[in-house]
């Protein structure tokens, strides 16, 4: 079920507060755990910090992110691959 239109899109409320306050300082990266916010055009060129469950991974919000969630961009599991047998 989506979210209704009234209600515009979800995003956690430090981070629209944390994104002015790096808007007026030097440097612009900022970490979040919330995976589940969308990404605004007030976040753009801005670099974020995403936790995947593990680590952080930087991200760089670009036009082409906005209406997209954080948690699309960052993957939680690792890419299954196969060891390969030493032959003897």
């Amino acid at each position: 079920m989506s979210r209704a239109k009234w209600k515009g899109p979800y995003i956690q409320k430090n981070l629209l507060s944390e994104t002015l306050k790096i808007k007026f300082s030097s440097k612009n990266e900022l970490y979040t755990n919330s995976r589940k916010s969308k990404i605004i055009p007030q976040f753009l060129d801005l670099n974020f910090y995403i936790h995947n469950g593990k680590t952080f991974s930087k991200i760089k919000v670009t036009n082409e992110m906005i209406g997209y969630k954080f948690g699309e961009f960052v993957p939680t599991r690792k890419k299954f691959s196969y060891k390969k047998k030493k032959t003897k």
